[in-house]
């Protein structure tokens, strides 16, 4: 049995729909934190079984006759991050999987400027170390964390934000099936290829591809880490968090997320999805 953990969230969701496509509902069960969520997949013929990081026997009930678990990172950062994920890989372990899959990163590094990627590298040396088959899938940077960045821009005309470099932007639903597809199939073993779309774009990019959609003109401003991060607090997020998003553009500053890789589109069989596919998307649903 295919076990899928944050089964409720973005991609675990798209991910479990997508292995529906390729195997039988009963071949696959779920690990999420609250079941009710999940009634609309045990309606589909997939178990439901309630999972918590935070509790390995929890995960021991939830991950029960597991051939493949893949463990959706957590949204934590951080040692506590980190720990979460070193549970869920012994319990997959000690309920007998033979194979582990984890969604990493492909700026994934222990000395990343983005903390992380330093999480991420740390639970892939966890996976080296386990003993057991596993697959990190080291995705591209999500676009939906672009669309995030470029917030109200397309009504106020100006996207401002400290200075960047480019990021190769990748799509939930494209990582998705490409998870499903690792899964079903037993494709892509260690660490995989960085799963990215075809291009790299900075955010002077992104606002020309917003100005060309929307007819209005969308400006770049790059103001100081400092007042960025002033502004981020200013807005009630917490100070801790607030210097670890200032870690994405200092990454992005020294090339970290700029590599492109074709495995995503032989994996998928397609072009992956754009930057410009999704803005676009986003803005027709905004109508």
């Amino acid at each position: 049995m295919i076990i899928v953990t944050g089964a409720t969230g973005k991609l675990g969701s798209m991910t479990v729909e997508r292995l529906l496509a390729h195997i039988p509902a009963e071949q696959l069960g779920v690990s999420v934190r609250d079941p009710q969520k999940a009634q609309h997949l045990q309606a589909k013929g997939v178990r439901v079984r309630k999972g918590d990081f935070n509790d390995a026997d929890s995960l021991a009930y939830a991950f029960e006759g597991a051939t493949q678990v893949l463990i959706v990172s957590s949204d934590r950062f951080g040692e506590a991050s980190v720990q979460l994920h070193r549970t869920a890989i012994d319990a997959a372990k000690k309920a007998g999987a033979s194979r582990i899959l984890y969604t990493s990163h492909m700026g994934s590094s222990p000395s990343s400027h983005f903390a992380p990627m330093i999480d991420h590298a740390a639970t892939e040396e966890a996976l080296q170390t386990s003993g057991v088959a596993y697959t990190s899938l080291r995705n591209g940077f999500y676009t939906a964390s672009a669309l995030m960045l470029l917030g109200n821009a397309l009504s106020t005309g100006e996207l401002a934000a400290p200075e960047d470099g480019p990021v190769s932007w990748t799509a939930h639903p494209d990582l998705a099936e490409a998870a499903a597809i690792a899964l079903a199939e037993q494709r892509l073993d260690g660490l995989s290829p960085g799963l990215t779309a075809t291009e790299a774009i900075d955010l002077a990019g992104i606002a020309a591809i917003a100005s060309e959609l929307t007819g209005r003109p969308v400006r770049r401003v790059v103001v100081s880490d400092d007042a960025y991060r002033d502004t981020l607090i200013s807005h009630g997020v917490p100070e801790a968090q607030a210097h670890m998003l200032l870690g994405i553009f200092r990454a992005s500053r020294e090339g970290e997320f700029a590599d492109i890789d074709p495995t995503l589109g032989q994996l998928l069989g397609r072009s992956p999805l754009s930057v410009r596919d999704v803005l676009k998307a986003s803005i027709d649903a905004a109508k």
